[in-house]
This record gives C-alpha cells, structure tokens and sequence, in this order.
C-alpha cells in the first residue's frame, strides 16, 4: 500500500498551483494548499475535506511564512512535496517602473520563494529529506521587453535555487528548478500589475504585443501529470523545462547565445582572466 505524500504548495489558488493542488489531491496524496487569497479553493475543501488544507499566506510576509509552514508540516505530520509557485507579473519597461512596484515584485516572486525555502528545509532536514520544486520560467534564460522584472525574478530564484541543491542534497533533500513553458495561469490577467506607459516605448510595445500574439497557451492542467512524476522520481534531475514547445525555445535561446560568445571570442580573449 502507497503511503499518501504530504504537499505544500504556494500560490494554490489558480493556474499551475490549482492544477499541481487537484492532481496531488486526484493521487490520493494530503495537500496544504496556500494563498494570498483562498477563496477559488473553496470547491476543494468541500470535495476533501480530509486531505486538503486551506491556508491563507502572503509569501512577501518572512514571518508569516515561517509560522505558515509550521503549520502545514503539524498538518500532516511532515512535508513531502513543496512546490513553490507563488507569482505575479510586473508588465511594462524597466523605465517606466517605480521603486515600489520593483520591489513588491521582487518580495513575492524572488524573496517570498526564499522565504519558503529558509522555512522548509529544517522540516525536510529533520524528517531525513524531501522534494522542493521551485517553479521558474523557460523565461529565465533571457531577459524580454516588457517582462524584464519578471524575468529577473526567475533568474534570480534560479540561481539561488542550484546553490541550494549543491547545499542540502546531504540531507536527501531534492531541489529541482521546474523552468514552465507558457500555460494559460492567468498571470497576464488576474497576477498582474501594469507600470504607467511612456509614450516613447508604444512602438515597441505594440511590435512585442503582436509577436506574443493572442495564443494563451495549453491549460495548466496539462503539465501536472510531468510534476506529478517529477515528484516521484527517486533521482530527479537538477532542472526541467516543462512543455515541448518551451524545450525547443530554450534551446534557440542557449545557440543563440553561444553563437554570440563565439562571435566575440577574439575580443573576449584579450584580456587575462
């Protein structure tokens, strides 16, 4: 007989994180599902009222984190699984962006995932290991118009993410940087916030806006089954690009990055180091 998983996973409320919560559930498997606002999981709490969890959390709050976590590991005993999806969209230029705006991103999609991180590990640490799936973007190998905050916020999680894989692996605790392809979540609608558009940037607004098009992508529902194995993998891997259409994106980007290197190599060259 399968012992049921405990899961912890932010930003529960719509997009990725409801798909990742009802596929847990639908697995048999205990779920603490967390939100800013938890309204949207009613339905769930209702269909199981025995292996789901609601909890209200603002990722962007350390401390509310901390006391967040402990109760969803005295939940169910333990944490298993954690997905940290919680995020939102800055859309607009890195000019036309305000400190404030700047750094409320930040505090959610960067900091709030550290946050959870820091808050977990002790958790998994004394149980003897565990899962953190830290959910990125196929985004973060480069920046983009328009979403350069966003896409410094998943570089950024990234980053910290392979030093904290290297740093609790001797604990049996897995990290793996989930980087998404483009799912209809909502991001561009209900997680996002516009910066004030300057007049000199509408000709390249309009020009990315038509390339991007009107395609809101495959519905979130449709990757869960790859977390879901993800999760069950004994020896996952460090990363994963989620969507093959997101697979072969990534892999222009990294060519096209490696051609410029190329490029410029005798430049590069010429100095020491």
């Amino acid at each position: 007989m399968t012992t049921a998983r405990a899961w912890f996973i932010t930003g529960a409320s719509r997009g990725l994180g409801r798909a990742f919560t009802e596929a847990a559930l639908a697995a048999g498997d205990n779920v603490v599902a967390s939100s800013r606002n938890v309204e949207p999981l009613a339905d769930l709490a209702t269909e199981y009222p025995d292996t789901l969890v609601v909890l209200p959390l603002d990722v962007s709050d350390r401390k509310a984190v901390f006391a967040g976590v402990d109760r969803a590991a005295a939940a169910f005993g333990r944490l298993d699984v954690v997905v940290n999806n919680a995020g939102g969209l800055l859309y607009g230029m890195v000019e036309e962006a305000t400190e404030e705006q700047a750094r409320a991103h930040l505090d959610v999609n960067f900091f709030g995932a550290v946050w959870v991180a820091q808050a977990v590990l002790p958790h998994m640490r004394a149980q003897g290991g565990g899962r953190l799936l830290q959910v990125t973007s196929m985004g973060a190998a480069g920046g983009m118009a328009t979403v350069g905050f966003y896409g410094a916020g998943k570089v950024a999680l990234d980053s910290v993410s392979e030093a904290l894989a290297m740093e609790v692996e001797q604990f049996g605790i897995k990290v793996t940087i989930v980087e998404m392809g483009g799912y209809d979540t909502g991001l561009f609608t209900k997680g996002i916030t516009q910066t004030e558009p300057l007049p000199a940037y509408d000709a390249l607004r309009a020009e990315i806006a038509e390339m991007w098009g009107e395609e809101s992508g495959p519905d979130p529902s449709t990757a869960a089954p790859v977390i879901m194995e993800l999760a069950g993998l004994p020896d996952p891997p460090r990363r994963l690009i989620i969507g093959g259409t997101a697979f072969d994106q990534v892999q222009e980007l990294d060519k096209a990055r490696a051609d410029l290197y190329r490029e410029w190599e005798s430049l590069s060259r010429k100095a020491p180091g």
